[in-house]
């Protein structure tokens, strides 16, 4: 029997073992081997599941999938847009989304993670979680998704909003519970003040920047005399 310290220590063994042998996938023309599909489909379901990221291995399905579309697997597809969702503000959804064909977007849950991804981007953040919650199905085993996008929900509203009405905010982050709102107010050091809360001073996020500008005596006598003309 391993002890604790030993079962972790092994474990964090063979993800290096698992990251290095995908690394290896990726590389040269073993990149376009459809034969690879299989370990880099388990390697995205993953991380779903361990919360792990690596937009570079799941362009790399899309990629094979776009070559061949026999191979194609919804459910991979969609584990890969979402995940890639969990990564926002940065633009990893577009990027896997460029690689998908129409034929393939057009698929009904491909499409509604789309959708989703539209309202995320237009800020139609009520929207966002009143679509989330006919799509159960879609995020289930994706660890930590609603925790990712509050995250970036949060990084918009940090430079909206000076202060908010608390049932507005509750709303735009999906409703949590009142232990995660609670967490919310104290990560981010926001301040309850009966029905609002204050999210920040904006001034904390203006940063002054100062400017010097060097005018010589030559050119001010230049500009005296062009103005003397």
């Amino acid at each position: 029997m391993f002890t604790a310290f030993e079962e972790t220590h092994l474990l964090k063994m063979a993800d290096s073992m698992k990251e290095d042998s995908v690394a290896a996938l990726l590389k040269g023309i073993d990149r376009y081997n459809p034969e690879n599909l299989p370990t880099l489909e388990h390697y995205v379901q993953m991380q779903a599941f361990e919360q792990t990221y690596n937009l570079d291995a799941n362009l790399a399905v899309l990629k094979l999938y776009q070559f061949n579309p026999n191979e194609f697997k919804e459910t991979v597809t969609c584990q890969i847009l979402l995940k890639s969702l969990m990564n926002l503000p940065h633009t990893d959804f577009v990027l896997c989304k460029c690689l998908i064909i129409e034929q393939h977007q057009s698929c009904e849950n491909v499409n509604k993670v789309i959708e989703l991804s539209n309202l995320l981007e237009t800020c139609e953040f009520q929207q966002f979680w009143a679509e989330l919650k006919n799509c159960d199905d879609l995020i289930e085993g994706i660890t930590g998704f609603k925790e990712s996008i509050r995250s970036f929900i949060v990084s918009v509203l940090q430079i909206t909003y000076e202060s908010i009405a608390k049932e507005l905010l509750l709303q735009l982050l999906g409703f949590p519970t009142e232990t995660e709102f609670s967490d919310l107010l104290k990560e981010y050091k926001w301040v309850l003040n009966n029905e609002n809360v204050l999210i920040a001073n904006q001034e904390a996020h203006i940063k002054s920047k100062n400017i010097s500008e060097k005018i010589t005596f030559d050119n001010v006598s230049s500009i005296i005399r062009s103005a003397c003309k």
